[in-house]
């Protein structure tokens, strides 16, 4: 019967059992996770601000206006009549103004844990929801108006705020 373990190989794996190990270089030459996470946030707290005070304020106004401007058009597309004959306009003119305000913020880290916009989304997605499921013409029901109105109201509120 034929010997399974090939020579040339057992001999390689003797040959490197006897070799010597190399020792580990000692703990404070290797970079840890700790140095370089209590250097990171050391980092953090000396670095001055981004933006100058005048910047965000300036860009907190633009916002504060813009979110005003979305929920007159909420209360008034989903307060219209479903006989009225200008709802499918005002349907789309409110689907291309939520949609634009939600691609211009969803992208400021500094709104996304403010309450105007969480509450401000959440209506936004709600309304956007029901007209592409059900269509422009079809009445929101009113638990889901009522829910809508709610939050719609919290945003406002929290923008008063300034939150």
């Amino acid at each position: 019967m034929a010997s399974l373990i090939n020579p040339t190989a057992a001999t390689a794996v003797v040959a490197a059992a006897q070799k010597p190990l190399t020792p580990l270089p000692p703990r404070a030459a290797v970079p840890c996770r700790r140095n370089f996470l209590s250097l990171s946030a050391a980092a953090l707290f000396l670095a001055p601000a981004a933006a100058p005070p005048q910047a965000a304020a300036a860009g907190d106004d633009e916002y504060v206006k813009e979110t005003e401007e979305v929920i007159s058009k909420v209360r008034a597309t989903i307060n219209l009549d479903k006989a009225d004959p200008n709802i499918s306009a005002a349907v789309a003119e409110l689907r291309e103004t939520s949609n634009s305000w939600v691609a211009k913020y969803r992208r400021e880290k500094a709104l996304l844990g403010r309450a105007s916009f969480r509450d401000m989304y959440s209506a936004l997605n709600a309304v956007s929801g029901h007209y592409i499921s059900f269509g422009p013409t079809a009445p929101i029901p009113a638990k889901r108006k009522q829910r809508i109105l709610e939050e719609v109201e919290t945003a406002e509120k929290a923008l008063l705020r300034g939150r």
